[in-house]
């Protein structure tokens, strides 16, 4: 995960528990809404913005690796 990535999700977080937390959002469904929410607008901003967005970001050699490995685990 590069710096933008890492940044855009400390964001999420950071405003979806405010978020929680302000409109004192006690059930489980209400705080889920809250992250989609959040979470939208966020993805909304970085389109907007002409950013990359997430799911088209490049996957680091280090997790191929990984996912290689688990492939070659499960097939045992």
């Amino acid at each position: 995960m590069g710096s933008t990535e890492l940044a855009a999700n400390l964001f999420r977080t950071t405003q979806t528990e405010e978020k929680i937390r302000r409109e004192q959002l006690r059930d489980k469904s209400r705080a889920n809404q809250a992250h989609f929410e959040v979470g939208r607008k966020v993805r909304q901003t970085i389109k907007d913005l002409g950013g990359t967005m997430p799911e088209n970001l490049p996957v680091p050699e280090s997790i191929k690796k990984i996912t290689r490995g688990k492939r070659r685990i499960g097939k045992v």
